[in-house]
Parts: structure tokens; C-alpha cells; sequence
């Protein structure tokens, strides 16, 4: 317990607020973000090491996809005692250890990063950067705790969006490599990050904080595994969250492998879909503010079919021009609902509340519990959509030479996630109000909701 602990912490007090805590709250908050941009660079860093992974690696394309693959599924899975970690041992104290722990997979990729490794070496150096996954659920519960409810939705989106943008600029840190020193060079990347991964974890110490009200609420963990809607929205999530993440690893390498890029041609190309995706996530959030949640993830996934219909047809005929425009707009479309997933999570668990026969504060109080307990299982389960996604294109290049099928997988998948939301969200009259303005006014007419018992 040692460090700097704040032991009142009252962020709905509007004066506390005013005159003390949206100090303390924004300070934290920037050191957050530029800790688990970090920790993005380092978890998609094998999305730009393969690119200069040359014929003399001895590596196909599908040992390469599985070494990105590799490092999504510890990413994914390493999420969910990240997200229990915060309350455990202090969001400051957290923070700087899992900032230093960056430094293994970093230091040890510098250290292997060579023609004549084995693979079974890259496949292990691979799974450590799997820990840069987890810095996003330990940061996001974090930033959780230090907001009034009014504010978590731009904080909680401004700390998710500086986040994901760790992966284009690590991508970008690669193109620039590559375009001066060539590539036969990676190992200036990893000495680029090396020392500001250091650089976070001092920042980290020096000017966040621990909060002692914050404890692990395992009642609420338990309920949030029971509920059906968890494992409903993980589902979702995997569709939007899962699929950014999972062409931000494989971009470049579709490029090399299906349409003969170079290395500078792919890191040229590579960064623009995840920035694009990174920076229109709090669109997302907004549009689903003022529409609702549900209706936004419905279009956006009809919307990303169609992205996907266009990909497999630019696949079939080998027309890069069109592939861009395809492939682009997916991750435009998956940035735009991982804002408007997210948003449906406290709103669906409020309307329970209301269910249960709760009203006011008392509902409110419900749905943050169940909604902060569930976010963690969600992004997990979400992030492990990259994982299926890569073990995807390693099949369809293993087997046919092409990412054509694995494309034509995903839009099948699609097309489950608009099922699965109009039946779940927007079918009446067994719809879940997707606001909390829809849920509050629904509230004296619960007979008539009828959304699946959680």
C-alpha cells in the first residue's frame, strides 16, 4: 500500500469538484493516457516488426500471422486481472509497474530481433508484448474512479482514443525507419520505446495518485458474469472492438503478402486505417448519445458488411486501389462502434435497475456497479476478436494464398452482430432501452419492456 493515496474522493460533490478534484482528476488522466498509449505501441509492436522480417527470417506468412495472433490473444486475455488490479493495489502504484513491465517485452525483443532466431523464441517474445493489452482495462477502471458520472463519457473516451492511437504512431515510428535506415533495422524502433517506456512509469510516479475509497466490488463481479447482456455485448464488442484491433495487426501483412508490397510500401500504408478508427471513436460515443447506442451499432454493422463485400470483391479481382477503399472504411466503421458499444453498457444496465424496481440514484448506483464490473469481461472478450480475426488470414493464406475466405468469414460474422442487435436491442416490443433517457422515462412501464431476464 505504499505510495500517494487520496483517501476522500467525492467527485459528485460539485464543490469538492470545483475546487479540488477536476484538478487532481485531469492530472491523472493525462498521465494515464500517455501510459496505455504506450502500452498499445508495445502490444501491436509485432504488426511492424514483421515487416522487417525478410526471406532471410526463414518466416512464411502464416508463421507471421500467428505471431500477431500470439501476441492479441495474451493482450486479450490478461485484461480481465488488469481490470481488478486498480482497486487492489492503487491506480498510481499499477500504473508504474505495468508501465515498467513493458520493458521486458521491449527489451527482450531488442535483444532478438535477427535472422537465425529461432521461432519458438519469436513466438515467446511475442507473447510478452501481450501485457501492453492490459494497461487499456487497468487505465480505463482508473480514469472510471477519478470522474462524476456527468464527465466519464468524454473522459472514458478521450482516454480509450489516446490510447488506440499508440498503434498508428508505432506504426508510424516504423515506416520512418524503414524509409531512412531501411529494413534491416528494427531494432531502432524498439530503442525509440525503450526509454519512453521509462519516461511513463517516472511520469506515472511523479505525478499520479492511489485512491483509497476505490475497492473491488466482487458481488457486482459475480452479477456481471451471471448476465446475459455481458456476454451479449462481448459478443458485439468482438465485432467492433475485436475487428480494429485485428486489422491493425494484420494491415500490413495482407499487403505484403496478398499484394507484393514492399516494407516502406506497407508502413506507408498501414497507420491511416487505425489512426482514422482512433480518432472518430468519441464520434461514436456521441452519435450514440444523441440517437442511441443500439441503432448506431445496427447501421454500423450493416455498414462494415458492406465494407467487407467491397474487400472481397477488390480480393478477388486484385485491385489494391479498391481493396484501400474497403479495408479503410472498416476500420473507420469499427472506431465508430467500439464509441457506440461502450455507450450501450451503463444504459442497458440502468434500464435493469429499473426492471428490478429501483428509481432515482438507487438505479443509477446499479447500473455503475454492474457496468463497471462487466467492461473488463467485455474488453477481454472483445480484444480476443483480434485473435480470430489473424488465425483467419493465417488460414486463408495457408491454405488458398489469399485472405479472400477470411474476408468472407468476417462478413458472415457481420451479419450475426445485426442480428444479434436488432433482435436483442431494437425488436419491440423486447427491446432494452439503449439510453438512460429511455430507460428513466420507461421506467413506470416495465411491463412492457421485456428484454430478456439477466
Amino acid at each position: 500500500m505504499g505510495g500517494r493515496w487520496i483517501e476522500r474522493w467525492e467527485p459528485e460533490d460539485e464543490t469538492f469538484w470545483r475546487e479540488k478534484g477536476e484538478r487532481i482528476a485531469r492530472r491523472n488522466l493525462l498521465f494515464s493516457v500517455f501510459s496505455e498509449h504506450i502500452g498499445f505501441s508495445i502490444w501491436s509492436l509485432w504488426s511492424v516488426m514483421v515487416l522487417f522480417m525478410g526471406p532471410q527470417y526463414g518466416i512464411d506468412p502464416a508463421g507471421k500471422f500467428f505471431l500477431i495472433a500470439t501476441a492479441t490473444f495474451v493482450g486479450a486475455l490478461i485484461r480481465i486481472p488488469y481490470t481488478f488490479a486498480v482497486a487492489r493495489f492503487g491506480g498510481r502504484n499499477w500504473t508504474i509497474f505495468s508501465a515498467l513491465l513493458l520493458l521486458l517485452p521491449t527489451g527482450f525483443a531488442f535483444a532478438v530481433m535477427e535472422p537465425g532466431t529461432s521461432y519458438g523464441t519469436f513466438v515467446l517474445v511475442a507473447a510478452l508484448t501481450g501485457v501492453g493489452g492490459g494497461n487499456f482495462a487497468s487505465s480505463m477502471t482508473n480514469i472510471n474512479a477519478f470522474f462524476p458520472l456527468r464527465k466519464k463519457g468524454w473522459a472514458l473516451g478521450l482516454n480509450a482514443g489516446g490510447g488506440n492511437i499508440g498503434v498508428p504512431v508505432v506504426q508510424l515510428v516504423g515506416l520512418l525507419v524503414i524509409g531512412t535506415a531501411g529494413a534491416l533495422h528494427p531494432r531502432i524502433v524498439l530503442g525509440v520505446y525503450l526509454p519512453l517506456v521509462v519516461v511513463a512509469a517516472v511520469c506515472s510516479a511523479l505525478f499520479m495518485d492511489n485512491l483509497a475509497p476505490v475497492r473491488n466490488d466482487t458481488g457486482a463481479v459475480k452479477e456481471a458474469v451471471a448476465a446475459k447482456h455481458t456476454w451479449i455485448m462481448a459478443f458485439l464488442y468482438v465485432g467492433t472492438f475485436g475487428s480494429f484491433i485485428g486489422y491493425s495487426f494484420a494491415f500490413g501483412l495482407v499487403l505484403q503478402t496478398q499484394f507484393g508490397r514492399t516494407p516502406l510500401q506497407a508502413a506507408s500504408l498501414t497507420f491511416i486505417g487505425p489512426l482514422l478508427g482512433s480518432l472518430i471513436r468519441p464520434v461514436g460515443g456521441s452519435l450514440a448519445d444523441r440517437h442511441g447506442g443500439a441503432r448506431i451499432t445496427l447501421w454500423t454493422f450493416v455498414t462494415m458488411a458492406a465494407a467487407t463485400g467491397i474487400v472481397v470483391y477488390a480480393s478477388v479481382v486484385e485491385s489494391l486501389a479498391v481493396f484501400l477503399v474497403g479495408f479503410i472504411g472498416l476500420f473507420v466503421l469499427s472506431g465508430l462502434g467500439n464509441g457506440s458499444t461502450y455507450k450501450m453498457i451503463p444504459a442497458i444496465f440502468l434500464a435493469q435497475g429499473h426492471r428490478k424496481g429501483l428509481s432515482g440514484e438507487a438505479a443509477e448506483a446499479y447500473g455503475r456497479r454492474l457496468s463497471g464490473a462487466s467492461m473488463g469481461l467485455i474488453g477481454a472478450v472483445g480484444a480476443l476478436g483480434g485473435l480470430g480475426i489473424n488465425l483467419a488470414f493465417r488460414q486463408s493464406f495457408q491454405t488458398a494464398g489469399t485472405g479472400t475466405s477470411a474476408f468472407v468469414a468476417f462478413l458472415l460474422f457481420y451479419a450475426a452482430c445485426i442480428a444479434v442487435t436488432w433482435a436483442v436491442y431494437l425488436r419491440r416490443p423486447a427491446a432494452v432501452p439503449d439510453t438512460a433517457e429511455a430507460a428513466e422515462a420507461a421506467e413506470g412501464e416495465k411491463p412492457r419492456l421485456g428484454y430478456a431476464e439477466v
